[in-house]
């Protein structure tokens, strides 16, 4: 593992292939790495820039627009 040979100094992770993270996963015990649980996007500006986008997207739905922030656009490709 690259943590322990000391090719990388540190890490941070907020994002694994299971969550929550598995109680044996060999990172908890390494001194030189951080884990969040998957809040790197938990700050107040992020969080109301989502409830806007996420918003925009479910007026325009009801109006029977096309969504300004659609995530996959090609559903409007007929």
């Amino acid at each position: 593992m690259l943590f322990r040979s000391g090719q990388l100094s540190s890490a941070g992770v907020d994002v694994f292939a299971r969550e929550p993270v598995e109680a044996d996963n060999p990172l908890l015990d390494l001194p030189n790495v951080v884990l969040a649980p998957h809040i790197g996007s938990a700050t107040v500006q992020t969080r109301s820039r989502m409830a806007s986008l996420a918003a925009d997207n479910m007026i325009a739905a009801l109006r029977g627009e096309q969504m300004p922030f659609c995530v996959n656009p090609e559903v409007y490709k007929g």
